[in-house]
């Protein structure tokens, strides 16, 4: 792991040095993102920032590890990701429209060998080989992780925080497994989005916009692939997947709400976690820390739950916390909710 500083030095002061360059230049552009009725901020504000990112992260990753079979599918990639992403920033698109080029950059890598073949068998020893599922699951894992951090940027400084942990925490796993490769791109991930945040952290200068959301989303979906790819497969897919355990279960939350009330899934509304917890009365940094320390607790956990292996006492882990998450989110719902209906009840009795 610490062979890697360098890497991240690099990557961080790299990406340190072209946001204020980038934010420069989207003020001249014209491309900022006014205020409305779902933000949170009230001025406008240069979108763009996660072409520093990008830029930060493919220079890094072709210096320190180079152009090979394995770094081309990611690399590609993530060069239609943000293309989507920066078109979505200046122009806003449609779901569709977008959702398809998401796709596209999943089908990309997958085609490039970056494609989920076997899993661990959670029922006794063994791999179970997915066969044609393999590219069908491969693109649901990362089109999904790319909605669910690209639903997480809300506030400031939260998708890139979010993101910096995960990938540390797959770094972690993947170093202590031998998996130098994987280690290597998520360490360059993590320290691309660390020289960014002090521009987005509240108050922020510039936001990263779906370009850099999506651009995180799909990086860490492909890392996680490329360890799936050399090691064991569960457990390389489960530590995004746990670290990243809150806001995959917003998401999941928002889908079936919004589904409930009989509007679109993708219809985009103030009722994330982020924004529960600010009508909760925390304030937006408070927010925003409050959900790196749940992440970072579960991070932790991931690590140790890779140095369990992927046995019954691990899935244990996974289900317990998992249920506290689930529990607290349903009382933090519950609270709003009750409230609301409280509020309702009072109004018609006036």
């Amino acid at each position: 792991m610490t062979a890697h500083i360098p890497m991240l030095l690099e990557a961080s002061i790299i990406s340190l040095l072209l946001t204020p360059i980038i934010r420069e230049g989207a003020i001249r552009a014209g491309f900022v993102y006014m205020p409305n009725s779902r933000t949170v901020h009230d001025r406008p504000m240069p979108v763009m920032g996660g072409l520093a990112i990008f830029i930060a992260f493919s220079v890094t990753v072709l210096h320190r590890v180079g152009l090979g079979y394995d770094t081309l599918g990611l690399l590609l990639g993530t060069l239609i990701i943000v293309g989507v992403g920066m078109w979505d920033d200046i122009q806003e698109l449609r779901p569709l429209p977008k959702l398809i080029g998401q796709i596209l950059a999943a089908l990309v890598a997958v085609k490039l060998g970056v494609k989920i073949e076997f899993i661990t068998n959670p029922f006794g020893p063994g791999m179970l080989y997915l066969g044609f599922w393999g590219m069908p699951l491969t693109v649901l894992w990362i089109v999904g992780l790319v909605n669910v951090v690209n639903f997480l940027d809300g506030l400031d400084g939260l998708a890139a925080g979010v993101s910096i942990i995960a990938a540390f925490a797959l770094s972690v796993v993947a170093s202590s497994r031998g998996q130098v490769f994987v280690s290597a791109l998520a360490v360059a991930l993590a320290g691309s989005a660390l020289g960014f945040l002090p521009y987005n952290f509240n108050p922020a200068s510039i936001f990263m916009g779906d370009a850099g959301a999506m651009l995180l989303g799909f990086t860490l979906a492909v890392i996680s692939v490329e360890g799936a790819l050399k090691g064991a497969a569960t457990l390389a897919l489960a530590v995004p997947m746990f670290t990243l355990g809150v806001p995959i279960l917003d998401t999941v939350f928002s889908i079936v709400r919004r589904v409930h009330k009989g509007t679109p899934f993708y219809q985009a509304d103030k009722e994330h976690i982020h924004h529960r917890l600010l009508n909760n009365g925390f304030s937006h940094r408070g927010a925003v820390m409050f959900i790196y320390a749940i992440t970072g607790c579960l991070g932790i956990m991931a690590i140790l739950m890779a140095g369990l292996g992927v046995t019954f006492t691990g899935y244990v882990l996974v289900a317990l916390s998992l249920s506290v998450i689930v529990v607290s989110g349903r009382r933090l719902w519950g609270v709003r909710t009750q409230d609301k209906r409280r509020g309702d009840i009072e109004t018609q009795h006036r």
